[in-house]
């Protein structure tokens, strides 16, 4: 039996009624958000706490930090996170680009997002997701961002297929359904988040999930 479509607005509330305003993302400083986003690439939060942990103890959790420090210091530093040397070449890469140009990351965020959006992408090993986590979380301008979460959670509740979920057709789908507003695209984002980790999983929990009945879903019919 599958669900009735249910607006994006409804799905948020049933979701924050269950978890409640979420915190998101960890981070004190704006430097150490980006510097979060990039090292969130292809790996869990805990390897990158571990990561951040060690930046922070030898008093390099800073753009400027990064852009100074050596390479295989850096490299050991987030060895971590995983894909270290790729990483530790990505973040020298964004911390120079900052430094030389701007100076703070304050500056650089003075751009509209959509000027700051292009001149994310075209940094090394900055795509969409980066882009967009780096400017709604760091930066406070309204894109909302899309994630692996995202598209596995709107891929069941609303049977959208693989056009659907490209990058750039969910984020427009969706910032055209829901208000424009920072705060808004944080928690409802860090919503999904908390829905996938905890029962929207690849095998999904579904009994007890808090939007299971909104849900187009059918898990028996995925078993049979």
């Amino acid at each position: 039996m599958k669900a009735k479509t249910v607006k994006l607005g409804r799905l948020y509330l049933t979701m924050k009624s269950r978890f409640g305003f979420l915190n998101w993302w960890p981070g004190e400083t704006k430097d150490e958000i980006v510097i979060g986003a990039i090292l969130t690439q292809n790996t869990s939060w805990k390897n990158v706490e571990k990561a951040i942990k060690n930046l922070k103890e030898e008093n390099v959790l800073s753009i400027s930090k990064i852009a100074a420090c050596k390479t295989a210091y850096l490299e050991e530093l987030i060895r971590p996170s995983g894909f270290y040397k790729q990483k530790a070449s990505r973040l020298k890469g964004f911390a120079s680009h900052v430094i030389k140009r701007y100076g703070t990351l304050d500056k650089m965020f003075r751009k509209n997002e959509k000027e700051l959006r292009k001149e994310l992408l075209s940094l090394n090993g900055i795509g969409n997701e980066t882009a967009d986590s780096i400017i709604l979380y760091a930066a406070e301008k309204p894109v909302f961002v899309i994630d692996a979460y995202t598209k596995r959670i709107m891929g069941r509740v609303y049977g959208f297929k693989e056009k659907e979920l490209e990058y750039q057709n969910l984020q427009k789908l969706i910032q055209e359904k829901i208000q424009t507003d920072v705060t808004l695209y944080k928690d409802f984002h860090a919503q999904f988040v908390e829905l996938a980790k905890n029962y929207c999983k690849k095998e999904p929990l579904c009994e007890n999930c808090p939007i299971n009945k909104n849900c187009k879903y059918d898990v028996n019919e995925k078993l049979s």
